[in-house]
Parts: C-alpha cells; sequence; structure tokens
C-alpha cells in the first residue's frame, strides 16, 4: 500500500520562498517550489539562482540595540536557511550584516536543490493551484498571476505602485512644539507641526537641493497625483506646497492661538499609537537628505525615523485587509503569502515571512493548527502589524521597535524611581524579552530550537560573540 506524502505549492523562489520550502520540507512536507527564472527573467534579475539579491547586500544592523539584529536572532534560533547562507557568505560592514551577493545566493539555490523533499519546476505559475500554497513572487510579480489576485483579493487590495511618506517614531516628536488636533477643532487625530514664515522658507530651501534617488529602468513610473512626492510638488512653486499638504488652514497653534504660516501633519500608523507618518509626504529623497529635510521641521528635530520614504515600482497585497497573522489568506483558507507580496520591506523581513509562511503551509498540510509568533517577538509585532494596520492608507513596513510592546513601567529597569529611558538602557531589555519569548514559542511548538550567539556592545558597535560553552 503506497503512503501518500502531504504536499504544498510555494510560487517564488526569492529569498521568501526559498526560506519557505527549506521550512515545509524540514517539517517533513514534499514542497512543489515553482520559480520562473531563467525561462522568463524579471527586469531586476540577472541570474536563474534562487533568493538573488537586488538591491543592497546588507541584511540590516546586528546587535542587541537593532530591531533587525532581534529578527537576525529569532531566525537563527529556528535554523533559518537565510541566516545560515548569510552567515557563510558575509563581509565586513561594521555593525551590519552585510553578504557576498553570489555567494550568497549559491549557497541557497544548493540548499533548495539537493533539499530530497523539494522538487523545483522551472516555469511561470499563471494561476492560483489547489491545495496548501505559499505565495513569494515579491514586489515583480508577474502580470498572469497578480491578474488572478486581484480578482481573488478586489481591485482595490492589489498596490502596483509604491509611493510611502516617512514614519516616525512617536517618542521622539517634541510635543511641547508639536500639538495634537484636527482641522476646525474636529476630533484631536492628527499631530500638527507648525511653522513661520522663516522655518517654512529654510525648510523649502533645503528640499530645492535635496537629491533624489535615482530609479532603476524597472522602477520607472509616470507619477500619480494623488501620490505626488513632496519634491516634485515643490518644483511647482514655492507656495505650492503651503496650499497643499502644508496648509495651515483650521490649525491653531496653543501656543500662539492662531493659524500656523504652514503646518505638517502626521497620521498614526499603529493601534499603539507609537508609529505615525507625514501626511502627504511621499518622497524619493535619498535617505540622507530625507532625514535631514525631515528633521528641519519645528518638532521633528530629533526625529526617528522608523521606515523611509519610497517611490518604486512594487506590487503587495493590502494585508490588514486580506491577510491574518499567520499570514494566511482570509478568503482562501490554506493559501499563505510571504515576503513583499505580503506587505513586507527587506530581505530579512522577507525572509522571515517566509519561514512562517512555510511552516504554517506544512502544518496546514499535516493536520496541524496555524502558528503566530509572541507579540513581543520581532516577527509576532511584524505579523500582527500586517493584520491590523490601518487599510486606508497601507504601506510596506520594515521592522522597528514601535513593532512591540513598550517595557511595562513595573519592568526592575524602571527600580529606583526612574520614568524615562535611553535607547541604549530599554532596547537590549526588549532583545532579550522578545528572544525569550520566541525561543519558548517555539519549543512549546515542537520545533528544534538551537540559542544564537549572544550579542554584546563594544565600543558602541553591536557585533556577536559565541554564545557561552
Amino acid at each position: 500500500m503506497t503512503t501518500l506524502i502531504p504536499f504544498i505549492t510555494v510560487i517564488g523562489a526569492g529569498l521568501a520562498g526559498s526560506e519557505a520550502a527549506l521550512a515545509a520540507a524540514r517539517l517533513g512536507v514534499h514542497v512543489h517550489l515553482y520559480e520562473m527564472r531563467p525561462v522568463k527573467m524579471t527586469p531586476a534579475h540577472r541570474s536563474g539562482n534562487f533568493a538573488e539579491l537586488v538591491c543592497s547586500n546588507s541584511l540590516g544592523g546586528q546587535g542587541e540595540l537593532q530591531a533587525k539584529g532581534l529578527l537576525q536572532s529569532e531566525m537563527r534560533s529556528v535554523g533559518s536557511a537565510v541566516m545560515q547562507a548569510a552567515d557563510a557568505s558575509r563581509l565586513p560592514a561594521g555593525g551590519a550584516l552585510a553578504v557576498e551577493r553570489e555567494g550568497f545566493s549559491e549557497r541557497m539555490t544548493g540548499a533548495v536543490r539537493s533539499h530530497p523533499n523539494i522538487t523545483v519546476h522551472g516555469e511561470e505559475v499563471t494561476g492560483l493551484p489547489e491545495g496548501y500554497t505559499v505565495i513569494a513572487t515579491g514586489p515583480l510579480t508577474a502580470e498572469a498571476l497578480a491578474a488572478e489576485l486581484t480578482k481573488l483579493t478586489g481591485e482595490d487590495q492589489l498596490a502596483f505602485y509604491d509611493a510611502a511618506a516617512p514614519v516616525i517614531a512617536f517618542e521622539s516628536i517634541d510635543m511641547e512644539v508639536a500639538f495634537r488636533a484636527g482641522r476646525y477643532e474636529q476630533s484631536a487625530d492628527y499631530i500638527n507641526c507648525p511653522m513661520t514664515r522663516e522655518q517654512y522658507e529654510a525648510f523649502y530651501a533645503a528640499l530645492e537641493t535635496a537629491r533624489s534617488h535615482t530609479p532603476h529602468d524597472w522602477e520607472k513610473l509616470e507619477f500619480f497625483e494623488g501620490c505626488m512626492p513632496i519634491e516634485e510638488i515643490a518644483r511647482r512653486g514655492k507656495e505650492t506646497p503651503r496650499f497643499g499638504p502644508m496648509k495651515p488652514r483650521g490649525l491653531t497653534d496653543p501656543r500662539t492661538g492662531r493659524w500656523p504660516y504652514a503646518a505638517v501633519q502626521l497620521r498614526q500608523e499603529d493601534q499603539e499609537g507609537r508609529m505615525w507618518s507625514l501626511v502627504g509626504f511621499q518622497t524619493g529623497l535619498k535617505w540622507g537628505d530625507q532625514k535631514a529635510v525631515v528633521q528641519l521641521i519645528p518638532g521633528l528635530e530629533n526625529a526617528e525615523i522608523l521606515r523611509y520614504g519610497v517611490m518604486h515600482r512594487n506590487t503587495y497585497l493590502n494585508a490588514p485587509r486580506v491577510l491574518d497573522a499567520a499570514l494566511e489568506l482570509r478568503d482562501r483558507p490554506g493559501t499563505f503569502v510571504a515576503g513583499v507580496l505580503a506587505g513586507t520591506e527587506g530581505y530579512l523581513e522577507s525572509a522571515a515571512t517566509g519561514w512562517l509562511a512555510g511552516t504554517n503551509a506544512a502544518r496546514a498540510a499535516l493536520g496541524l493548527g496555524k502558528l503566530v509568533p509572541p507579540q513581543e517577538s520581532m516577527l509576532g509585532g511584524l505579523t500582527r502589524y500586517l493584520e491590523s494596520a490601518n487599510p486606508k492608507n497601507f504601506q510596506p513596513m520594515n521592522v522597528n521597535w514601535a513593532l512591540v510592546p513598550e517595557i511595562p513601567a513595573t519592568d526592575p529597569i524602571y527600580a529606583g524611581g526612574r520614568k524615562k529611558l535611553g535607547k541604549r538602557e530599554k532596547r537590549p531589555v526588549m532583545y532579550r524579552r522578545g528572544l525569550g519569548a520566541f525561543v519558548d514559542w517555539a519549543q512549546d511548538a515542537g520545533m528544534d530550537v538551537t540559542l544564537p550567539p549572544e550579542p554584546v556592545t563594544v565600543l558602541g558597535e553591536e557585533t556577536l560573540v559565541a554564545a557561552p560553552a
């Protein structure tokens, strides 16, 4: 009698798809992995290798002060293939985890192709297959599959243009300068940064000279009026921003009792109110220039930018409308989505959601329940954000510390009557809390867990040292 082995389908062999396939294969299910390259290439890729890095070669900052450092450790603890390949091909990069591109991709390709539970199909998928599936086709999802996703999720749930404004950490906003108010004394749902004429003119001058990101050919698009970059608005005339996204009408500054000359509004991005985006400030400025311009806004002089503004070609789902925290499509049980298509930004985030989607698809095929990481972990914080963010203005997100809960006032770190802590004091506590919760959760779920190297801070830079014997 032949025993049927449970199987799943994974579409796409980028970082998310490769990690998903290997995570599922390790659980004993068979994986049919579909990758259209090199039979059909995208405008961004150059080879048929899996997990090819097409932009940066960095997987983010390391150590206990970095949000990506926590996510790296979580992934190492559960045997992430991407983290193993990254550690084996790392390059010197200070406090960041940078890799040698070709070596990294070759290692991932070898790991996938050599796994006995994975069958690779070199062809394009144009429709959604039946059965348990992970869709990980990335920001350049082919038109036929994108059309199928549009039919499934609705015309307004799939975006093809990533026009995002910077997102600021609430704790870095100077509320002695900024104030909460709605226009004409409506509900105080916005944070407002008022400008005098002199401050506006200095801001405009900096905006005029700031450098824009020059997109790859595959990123070039016509600008839509509804998501015009702030720098493009400024090019239409000095007064244009002041009669557009920076209009002060109806905003009474409590310090003066008058409307300011100009104003920048911030809109809440998460349920806890720890992330706020600049309204109407979609931008393609280079990140260094972007930070300098943002910090010229009164009240944002010390702004911590959690996500920089971007303008580029991107295909992604409106995750809070269509996905749950296990990365499963609400209206198509058994189909999971990972990577940029699920609403993440960054290589590491793509790989981590690929691991979770692959794990959950395999568990579903085995008749087991879905898993969602704890909210204290960085992966848990990210997937909960994807599930619960504001769907009206949803934009893809990198991991950051505002995704996980703050340290409660009862924590021993606040002993002695202290009320406020700096990042270098809080974040190691949040790191260890998050990693501990993730490891406990993974062990409770029956996963093989290996404690990652212990992060330490040396001369102000985060590095990795071997864990104690």
